[in-house]
């Protein structure tokens, strides 16, 4: 008796389909396409705070100030 583990079934990201190996996330070109648009208008964004400047630093709370 041989007990050869099969890979576990992973659904599809976009609609819950056994997933293809050719469109990996995806079961299909149509999911994959849905997703790139998901991210295309913005969906899938990652919210930030305007807490800080670039480098890191508080960013001022009254514009016009040089910093010294």
């Amino acid at each position: 008796m041989s007990d050869s583990a099969s890979p576990p079934v992973i659904p599809c990201a976009i609609c819950g389909k056994p997933r293809v190996e050719k469109f990996r996330p995806f079961c299909s070109k149509r999911c994959a396409d849905v997703d790139l648009n998901r991210w295309l208008k913005g969906v899938y964004a990652v919210p930030v705070t305007e807490n800080d400047d670039e480098d890191g630093d508080q960013a001022e709370s009254e514009p016009g100030q040089d910093r010294s």
